[in-house]
């Protein structure tokens, strides 16, 4: 067989076994590489080219080598599932580099880290002030986890005692004119609501939109063929909200100009319970 025949061969029986490999060591080989497994790669990466253009190596022995390589990792990765001894032993354990606001030096020289990495790495969590930080440490994978002080972390609706409307993943309700009904369905919403959504920005019909796409406040966005010009969007959610208060100013105007003291506080304490109601759906009104 002629040599560029053979090269070719061998190539893709190296990919084949590589390919399988991959696939077996499952996506943590990449989304978590460690020491360990930068060194099973480069091996394996080796082997894989010289098996695939060196013929004074035989077939065999180059697959043996792949096959050695290969199932040492899902070996070792079985292993660790069931032993913390066996993973702290191939994998190490996490290394804290700062605790309680302060900077360990003993833990940072045994990392081979120098203060430049540390800053570095500090940046790329987005704490430029060693001030800032509260918790440092270095994964197993080189990656450095950032825990900053309380008074620097962001605030969230749960820190003010506040009320936020339960989120869901958008869902893709319509695609190249055709309804998806499964998701419609899963969301609770019908059909006919829909197309009057879609109405609202321009489209006659589903076969108008070429995606539609539905958020978690039942905010729908269309995107029409032809980028036809759409209909400015009703904001629903800001009308009810401006129309709950027209009815608490109404009520609280009423209030004013009746003489009758029991329709004075009924209609004061109208205005009240509007008012607690407006401020209760308040989160689900933007």
């Amino acid at each position: 067989m002629p040599e560029p025949y053979v090269i070719l061969v061998r190539s893709l029986i190296a990919f084949i076994v590589v390919l399988t490999f991959a696939r077996l060591m499952g996506k943590k080989q990449i989304s978590q590489l460690t020491f360990f497994d930068y060194i099973v790669g480069i091996t394996i990466g080796s082997i894989t080219a010289t098996l695939a253009i060196n013929q004074n190596i035989r077939i065999i022995y180059g697959l043996i080598g792949l096959f050695v390589w290969g199932i040492l990792p899902i070996l070792f990765g079985w292993l660790s599932i069931r032993s913390n001894i066996f993973r702290k032993l191939v994998e190490g354990s996490p290394t804290k580099l700062i605790e309680n606001g302060q900077v360990l030096e003993r833990n940072l020289h045994q990392a081979k880290m120098s203060v430049d990495d540390l800053t570095t790495m500090l940046r790329e969590k987005n704490a430029f002030n060693l001030s800032d930080v509260e918790l440092a440490v270095l994964e197993t994978n080189g990656k450095v986890s950032v825990m900053k002080k309380a008074n620097q972390q962001p605030l969230t609706p749960k820190d003010m005692d506040q009320t936020v409307e339960d989120s869901h993943e958008p869902k893709i309700l319509v695609v190249d004119g055709h309804l998806l009904q499964e998701n419609l369905h899963q969301l609770g919403y019908t059909k006919e609501w829909l197309l009057g959504e879609l109405q609202k920005q321009g489209a006659n019909d589903f076969s108008n939109v070429f995606l539609a796409q539905i958020d978690s406040k039942g905010r729908v966005y269309a995107d029409l063929y032809h980028d036809r010009l759409k209909i400015p969007k009703v904001q629903q959610r800001a009308l009810v909200s401006a129309q709950l208060k027209k009815v608490q100013a109404d009520l609280e105007t009423f209030a004013q100009q009746t003489n009758n003291e029991g329709a004075k506080q009924m209609y004061s304490d109208q205005a009240q319970q509007l008012k607690q109601t407006t401020e209760t759906l308040k989160p689900y009104l933007k």
